[in-house]
């Protein structure tokens, strides 16, 4: 099985800030251990907004220390780029035009209210634990999401 964790910034990065990200967690990934034990890890930015960070946990279990090992990167990968990473108050869709808009809960809240969002639209389920489950439940209509119970 494969483990996922999706991180969301609140901005799209640039492309040379998509490179810096990438040289870091490929760095990190190479090293990534679990009480001795290497990790095979891998790393994915997907339309310069989402990090996925996966471990094959076949080879070796993800443990408490090792996942505390990439919050931290990822918090130290905040600070560098001034973005958020851990804001579960900010929602992605794509928006009618296909770009992605990375709105807060309430603005979103209102958009769908207001009939300029609706069950159609595409949304990301960043709430996704197996790297398995990305094709086919991470970008969805609104209506097969979690955001469905709370926002129509």
């Amino acid at each position: 099985m494969k483990r996922l964790w999706i991180y969301q910034s609140d901005r799209l990065l640039t492309d040379l800030e998509c490179v810096q990200v990438s040289e870091i967690l490929g760095d990190f990934v190479k090293q990534w251990t679990a009480h001795g034990n290497q990790l095979l890890g891998s790393f994915e930015i997907r339309y310069n907004l989402f990090i996925f960070l996966i471990v094959d946990e076949e080879q070796a279990m993800v443990t408490g220390c090792s996942v505390d090992k990439s919050v931290h990167l990822l918090k130290k990968i905040e600070n560098e780029l001034s973005i958020q990473l851990f804001d579960r108050l900010k929602i992605a869709y794509k928006h009618e035009d296909g770009n992605l808009r990375v709105v807060p809960s309430t603005v979103f809240e209102e958009l769908v209210k207001s009939g300029a969002l609706n069950e159609d639209t595409i949304v990301f389920n960043n709430m996704l634990t197996h790297a398995d489950d990305i094709d086919l439940k991470w970008e969805v209509p609104l209506r097969d999401s979690w955001h469905a119970k709370v926002y129509l």
